[in-house]
Order: structure tokens, then sequence, then C-alpha cells
């Protein structure tokens, strides 16, 4: 490992600030990115080095990655590191995301996944169904007891082939930028309130309306996905909907383990 990525120019974070870890994360990575330490196309350290020169835990570390891999300015290359894939700025917009509440997030999770199904419906080809439907078949039902994190991947894998398969380039780069903190949603409504996950067959519904073609059914089906979620954490329930900053992450993952 070079000495550039040793170097003190890391922000250490205190636990003082009233950001949380993940947010304070980010701004630090953000940070090496912007004013050029790592340079595009660099490879950056390590999870145990991060972690150790953040003075945070692998978990911490680990989830800001997985937002910055998302938003397209890291890229995760398996068995060889991570990489500097973009130099733009996604602070502003990360941050934005991650202080929006449960109920907010179903819902803007509700109008790109109703409108990419809806696509999905009109534009589908035999090669999409197909992938859609091994993803489908990855995801399972959920049992209790298994990985919450894998589980919401493979979850999350399902919903990105649809958005994927809408032909749309701004939905599906918008989708996936989003894809971090929806998920960091939808384990918080699992883990810490409980709240159960969307069945199998709702999502299998979903697939045969894409199937059919039809758009307005892929339409409802979608939203009969998310309308639970939404409920549960509707203006009038007392169920309390705390930012997505202020949780947690780091315990709610090791619950998934």
């Amino acid at each position: 490992m070079s000495e550039v990525f040793l170097a003190p120019h890391m922000p250490i974070l205190t636990s003082t600030r009233r950001q949380s870890l993940v947010d304070s994360a980010l701004d630090a990575l953000n940070q090496r990115i912007t004013s050029g330490i790592w340079q595009l196309g660099e490879r950056i350290p390590t999870e145990g080095e991060l972690s150790e020169l953040l003075q945070v835990g692998r978990n911490t570390v680990r989830e800001a990655i997985r937002v910055l891999s998302h938003a397209g300015i890291l890229e995760v290359r398996q068995g060889d590191g991570t990489y500097v894939r973009s130099l733009d700025d996604p602070a502003v917009m990360m941050r934005t995301l991650r202080r929006s509440s449960l109920r907010e997030h179903f819902e803007l999770r509700a109008m790109l996944e109703v409108e990419a199904a809806r696509l999905a419906a009109l534009r589908r080809t035999t090669t999409d169904l197909k992938r859609i439907k091994s993803r489908l078949v990855a995801r399972g039902h959920w049992v209790e007891g298994q990985s919450v994190d894998m589980f919401l991947e493979r979850d999350s894998a399902f919903h990105c082939a649809i958005a994927e398969t809408s032909r749309n380039r701004a939905l599906i780069e918008l989708y996936r930028y989003f894809l971090g903190t929806a998920r960091d949603a939808a384990r918080a409504a699992m883990v810490e309130h409980g709240v159960t996950e969307p069945s199998l067959s709702l999502h299998d519904d979903l697939y045969h309306a894409i199937k059919a073609g039809d758009p307005i059914q892929a339409a409802h089906a979608a939203l009969a996905i998310l309308h639970p979620l939404i409920d549960a954490f509707s203006l009038d329930h007392r169920v309390p909907d705390i930012p997505i900053s202020e949780r947690n992450i780091s315990g709610i993952s090791k619950q998934g383990r």
C-alpha cells in the first residue's frame, strides 16, 4: 500500500459530532476524492485500513462505501479492491436522502418503482423476463433467522432488474443512486419496528403483470408491495418515524448476520 493511502489527511471522526457515523464517514471519503488525494481510477485503502483511519467500525465503513458505490462514485471489484469511479460530489444529495424519514423513503420508493413497473410491462423482452424471474427465485421467501442484509440484497436485485427493464436511463440511474438508503429504510422497518417484509406472492404478482404486458396491473402490483410499509409509517400512526441518519445502522447490520 502506498504512503498516500496512509497519509494523515483523513479527518478523524469523534463521538461529539452531531452527524451519524455513516454520514461522517461519507464526508471523509468524499473529501479525499474531491480534494484529489484519491485520483480517478485509483484504488482506495482496504476496509480495515479505513476503519482504523476513521476510528469507526467496519460496518460503518462498509455502509459508506456501499452508498458511494451505488452513487457511482466508487466501484467495488470483488477480489481486487475499491476504486474511484467518478469525481462528482454527491454529498448534498446523499445527506438529504439519509436525513429523510422512513415514511418519506417509502413514498419516494413507491414513485420510482410504480413507474419502473409500468414501463417494464410495456418494454420487457424475453431476456428481461428471464432475468427478473431468476432474481425473484433467488429472493425467495423471508425466513426468520436468516441474514437481513443478504435478503435485502436479493430483494434489491429483483427490483433493480425491473428498473433496468424500464429502458429509461434517468430512472435507472436515479434508482441505483437511491438504492442504498432504500435498503437502510427497509432494514430499519424490519429490525427496529417489526414491520413484515412484503410477501413473495406480492412480488410474484408483479412479475406476472410485467410478463403479461399489463402496465396498469404492474403499477398496481408495485404499489401493493410498498403500501403496507407506507401505511406503517403514515402520519396518522404512532410508530416513531426517525430519519435514517439518526439510526444505529452498524447495530442493525449486526442483527442480520
